[in-house]
């Protein structure tokens, strides 16, 4: 038998006993049906305790639910999500990948018990061909994290994640009537026009169907990006001229105006000229996307919106606050500010 073919022959063993033992354990072990994000249902063992994530910010709903330190195998790296790896150092223990597609065989390796990945991860059903329970989550508002967030802490069995997704959900909904209730005696005449970039070079936009668009119309604000659906959508200078935005709030990463490949046309917003320019907080994930701390992104951006209706919040305190809730890590003061700046741990 050639070396290559046996290499092949050993490697299909040893997956089909970790496959063996898999079942073996299934049929020992209770298991729970839950519906994820794609409307499936999913049969999960019960308490999964080794998780393997592929989408992005699904982990901070793991982190948030208490259950970060079962991540093994992870799509998310120091350099790009530092304050992520500060708040929860386990991270560091895991198998990082580049991309969002894990070696099946290593999973199997790792004997990994669940799956999660983003709705439209085409890998999912690899994972499932070798037995592997996937959950596939994705929302493009409010609601919809809520709903994943009990989805998945119906995934993670036991009492405990149940309640924190209960007591996540609670402050969401005090979060948004707070909001809401300022927001509302603001006429739609007064509210300014918000264009979220996600990228200066090349130049990328988020637009209507989206989280962000969802944040923007909460906050008191009108998404600027009118006929554009969609995140992250390429667009030129000419026409974020065109939609001649009140207010420019930069993604963390995006980069400066500076570095546009038409920097001297964007010079012309009137919110450049207004000094409008923000640019958005970013902890364990970024605030703007799609992570549980957009429950703080909706009163930051309310107060950068309308200062005079939010003078009264203290958004490094309700960030401390936030943090010491949900991720169980005592945030200093120095750390807050900055987080609320957008930069990484010092």
């Amino acid at each position: 038998m050639g070396r290559r073919l046996a290499g092949r022959w050993a490697s299909t063993v040893a997956s089909c006993l970790l496959l063996g033992s898999l079942s073996a354990y299934a049929s020992e072990t209770a298991a729970i049906q839950v519906i994820d994000d794609s409307g499936k249902t999913v049969s999960i063992l019960h308490e999964p305790r080794r998780i393997a994530d592929a989408w992005y910010a699904h982990h901070v709903l793991l982190m948030t639910l208490g259950a970060g330190s079962r991540i093994v195998s992870t799509v998310n790296h120091p350099p790009s999500q530092p304050w992520m790896f500060k708040v929860l150092p386990s991270l560091n223990d895991a198998t990082s990948i580049e991309g969002t597609t894990f070696n099946v065989e290593a999973l199997l390796g790792q004997r990994v018990d669940l799956v999660f990945t983003s709705v439209g991860d085409r890998q999912s059903v690899a994972y499932e061909q070798v037995g592997l329970p996937v959950m596939r989550m994705g929302y493009t508002d409010l609601p919809g994290l809520q709903r994943s967030m009990v989805a998945t802490a119906q995934a993670l069995g036991g009492e405990e994640p149940k309640r924190r997704a209960q007591a996540y959900n609670a402050y969401l909904d005090r979060q948004l009537k707070l909001v809401s209730d300022k927001v509302s005696a603001i006429p739609m005449a007064q509210r300014p026009k918000v264009l979220h970039i996600a990228s200066i070079n090349p130049l990328k936009v988020d637009g209507s169907g989206t989280l962000i668009d969802d944040w923007i119309r909460i906050a008191g604000g009108h998404n600027a990006a009118t006929g554009l659906a969609g995140n992250m959508q390429i667009v030129s200078a000419e026409q974020v001229l065109a939609w001649q935005p009140d207010v420019l709030i930069l993604a963390a990463g995006a980069g400066s105006l500076d570095q546009a490949a038409q920097a001297s046309l964007l010079q012309q917003l009137t919110a450049v000229k207004h000094q409008r320019v923000l640019r958005n907080p970013a902890g364990v994930f970024p605030w703007d996307r799609y992570g549980t701390e957009v429950a703080l992104q909706i009163k930051w951006a309310a107060q950068q919106l309308h200062p005079t209706q939010f003078s009264d919040v203290d958004m490094a305190r309700t960030t401390q606050d936030f943090y010491r809730e949900f991720f169980d890590y005592p945030l200093s003061d120095a750390d807050a500010q900055r987080i609320l700046v957008g930069k990484a741990p010092g």
